[in-house]
């Protein structure tokens, strides 16, 4: 019996993942989903979480110690924070699994496969096991085939033009 929850994936180089992402938990709780919120590798203060945190069938889990870049990391820091995202992994294989929830949405999942902080094989496990009716959200560049195949809506979002290719730093209320 196919799953009545579906797949998606908002993916590409533009700016809007996660947007369109936290635009779908909006609509999903107007109609009364209960929402589950993972972001990975996501630890700064972003201007949804204060509007998102008041919607009482919504709920963000992150980390909230400040991170940095995997790119600039030690051995040991990537260590700490591979911790911090197999911990929110669990979350998400808890939401994923629970009746209580609508949706889950795995924010920046792709970045924290491609970074090594998190296991392909494991979200496979988890799209695969998942409750039937759950409908889930991957974020993020660059998605690896196997999460390709098991989606059923992929939105590529594609820049075109945008102000940091001039250096221009994230704005409060636009990029973050």
């Amino acid at each position: 019996m196919e799953k009545q929850g579906k797949v998606h994936i908002y993916c590409g180089d533009g700016k809007g993942k996660t947007t369109a992402a936290m635009g779908l938990s909006i609509r999903a709780a107007g109609n009364g989903f209960k929402v589950g919120i993972i972001q990975f590798l996501k630890s700064w203060y972003t201007g949804e979480l204060d509007i998102l945190k008041n919607i009482d069938n919504i709920s963000i889990y992150r980390s909230e110690e400040s991170l940095g870049f995997t790119f600039q990391m030690n051995e040991e820091q990537k260590k700490h924070a591979r911790m911090i995202q197999n911990n929110l992994f669990e979350k998400a294989m808890f939401i994923s699994k629970s009746k209580e929830y609508d949706m889950l949405i795995m924010d920046e999942v792709m970045a924290a496969i491609s970074t090594g902080m998190l296991n392909e094989k494991q979200v496979c496990e988890l799209l695969d096991n998942r409750n039937d009716n759950i409908e889930v959200v991957l974020t993020g560049r660059n998605p690896p085939q196997e999460l390709i195949n098991r989606a059923d809506y992929i939105s590529e979002i594609k820049k075109i033009k945008h102000p940091f290719d001039l250096g221009i730093e994230a704005r409060k209320g636009i990029e973050m």
